[in-house]
């Protein structure tokens, strides 16, 4: 492929400043467009590759984007306030920096009469909530999120609606229905869509990608609402129990940032995904209760998970991926599973220092009746 001359939005960011390095080492240019929010940064020194041009400022300054945005010939649109729960109570925040901040860069590229190749925008498992379900006497569905009045029972599995028996979960494909359970999720799917239908509209080729549970070295671990691997990581560096919500059995799929990585640049070269949506995910679920376990052992921190029985707004039950348009559309072939990930992921953290913020996120949620 020629070399490109690349813009990545929150590209000092965890996947971003990742993609980066990837996509000067294949030969593009790269420019980096970012805010450097502290609740990511925590003041440290941003990564910014060696040969990527960075330039300062936020998805909501729409004169800044028209500046970033005119020569490039692909867009990565990673720029997001991420966490489900802090969406809940920073409502105004979390719509400015994503709905408003992605609408920016949309405009800004039809202001300028830009003329990009390829824009990749980054969305979300969170879009799904519940993932799909199989039922032995009904078949396959995608219910509802779970009642309060279940949740407050402690009855944590997804209920059949129509027999009422507990449902198993299955992979989840890109066509089940959006059940959007928090104001980040809503967001995120407010950038997919409204990306995908600039494309349509404008004639762009443009993907979206559905990351699911993403770990790996460069993550923030003092910003209570990233990863659950980084907070219990965090938790763990500072001899703390990991705090799991209902009874931990509850799966994820948690997939390197080495393979979104390998996603974000097969979906920049190759056409075969262009106008949609794909899953990015290991396609293997594990529980919470596993993650928190694996980490302990590799950091040989010997601190049981601490299992509150207590549910958060938003949280969904069970959602892992079904990969199977990744891998035909784009070639897309996980390299990393999670024993090697978290071996790579304890190596670097022994370079680390990690601040343990995850008592007083717990404590914004209660304030705002938002655990129980």
């Amino acid at each position: 492929m020629m070399a490109k001359r690349v813009l990545i939005t929150g590209g000092a960011g965890f996947v971003g400043s990742h993609t980066a390095d990837a996509l000067l080492k294949a030969g593009h240019e790269v420019r980096i467009f970012d805010n450097l929010t502290p609740q990511v940064h925590h003041g440290k020194e941003p990564y910014i590759p060696d040969g990527a041009e960075f330039v300062f400022g936020d998805v909501r300054d729409p004169s800044k984007l028209s500046s970033v945005v005119r020569d490039a010939d692909v867009i990565y649109h990673f720029a997001a306030a991420v966490g489900v729960g802090q969406s809940m109570y920073q409502i105004s925040e979390y719509t400015s920096t994503n709905n408003l901040g992605t609408a920016n860069l949309l405009q800004a590229i039809l202001d300028t009469r830009a003329t990009p190749e390829k824009i990749v925008v980054a969305s979300s498992m969170s879009i799904y909530g519940e993932g799909k379900y199989l039922c032995r006497e009904c078949g396959e569905m995608a219910p509802q999120p779970r009642p309060l009045e279940q949740l407050k029972s402690k009855n944590w599995e997804t209920l059949c609606p129509t027999c009422g028996e507990s449902l198993m979960p299955v992979p989840t494909r890109e066509d089940k229905p959006l059940q959007c359970t928090s104001i980040y999720a809503l967001s995120k799917k407010d950038q997919e869509e409204m990306t995908l239908l600039f494309g349509r509209t404008y004639q762009i080729p443009v993907v979206a990608l559905r990351y699911f549970n993403i770990y790996g070295t460069r993550q923030s671990l003092s910003n209570p609402y990233t990863g659950v691997c980084a907070i219990f990581a965090s938790r763990l560096m500072n001899r703390k129990a990991p705090v799991i919500f209902e009874d931990g059995q509850q799966m994820r799929d948690f997939v390197s940032v080495h393979d979104i990585v390998q996603a974000n640049l097969l979906a920049m070269e190759n056409s075969g995904a262009n106008g949609q949506a794909l899953n990015i995910g290991s396609g293997d679920p594990v529980t919470i209760r596993e993650v928190a376990t694996a980490l302990s052992q590799a950091l040989g921190v010997q601190v049981p998970a601490e299992i509150t029985g207590k549910y958060r707004a938003g949280d969904v039950r069970h959602c892992f991926a079904d990969i199977t348009s990744a891998s035909g559309l784009l070639g897309y072939r996980p390299r990393t599973n999670l024993k090697q990930g978290v071996e790579e992921l304890v190596a670097w953290l022994e370079s680390q220092q990690a601040k343990d913020s995850v008592d007083q996120a717990m404590q914004q949620l209660s304030v705002h009746g938002l655990v129980a």
